[in-house]
This record gives C-alpha cells, sequence and structure tokens, in this order.
C-alpha cells in the first residue's frame, strides 16, 4: 500500500496512523531498519499533528475575538 503524503492527511488521518504506528512499534515484530522507518514517518506525523492542532487554535482564538459572546448557561 502507498503511503498518502504526510502534508495531505487531515488531522484524523495522521491521529489514526500515528496509533497504528505505536502499536507496531511497542509488538516488536519489524527489522531494525523497518522500525527505524515507521519510527522516522511517526515522528512527522506527530509534527503533522501538532501543526493541525495549532492552526485550529488560532481559528479558534481569531472567531473568539470577533463579536463572539461568552457562553454563559442557564440557571
Amino acid at each position: 500500500m502507498k503511503e498518502k503524503p504526510i502534508e495531505a492527511l487531515s488531522y484524523e488521518e495522521a491521529f489514526a496512523e500515528l496509533e497504528q504506528i505505536v502499536s507496531a512499534l511497542e509488538a516488536g515484530n519489524q527489522p531494525l531498519e523497518e522500525a527505524t522507518a515507521i519510527f522516522t514517518r511517526g515522528q512527522a506525523l506527530v509534527k503533522r499533528c501538532a501543526e493541525l492542532l495549532e492552526k485550529a487554535e488560532l481559528k479558534v482564538r481569531r472567531l473568539n475575538g470577533e463579536a463572539v459572546e461568552e457562553f454563559e448557561p442557564q440557571a
């Protein structure tokens, strides 16, 4: 199976692949060269997830500053 480029992955896709990588590395069933390769991809996936979360946080902050009122629950 051909891997999708990391920069084309959504947060959900990147996180799901990262979970698979963690499971595979924890199992320890792959040769060192393969383990190193998937570890490297895992590091790139962590970076991608962090970038996407940062973008989402910035967007929320911008929206919050633009006439978005604080939510006050009704008693």
